[in-house]
């Protein structure tokens, strides 16, 4: 999956979870999508690198939108869409 970078996305909740180590990204990230409604966006602010391939692969894998990456100077914003129920 190729990295989509974008830039003034409106999320509905934010987890920053900057200086976290793996696999907080992932178990945060499938922990507050349950708590989204459809079509809703979270957005994980996040410092670790492994997350640009981890979050797109389990966007894939859970049928919910990987909108694409932020980059900041200090850590990635991604931003996912609920699609599941």
């Amino acid at each position: 999956m190729t990295l989509k970078f974008v830039e003034g996305i409106k999320a509905d909740v934010t987890a920053d979870i900057v200086y976290m180590m793996c696999p907080m990204h992932l178990l945060k990230l499938d922990e507050l999508i349950r708590e989204l409604d459809k079509g809703q966006v979270l957005e994980i602010m996040t410092d670790y690198d492994g997350a640009m391939e981890d979050i797109p692969a389990w966007c894939s894998r859970t049928g919910n939108e990987f909108i694409g990456i932020e980059e900041t100077e200090e850590y990635y914003k991604f931003y996912i869409r609920k699609l599941t129920d």
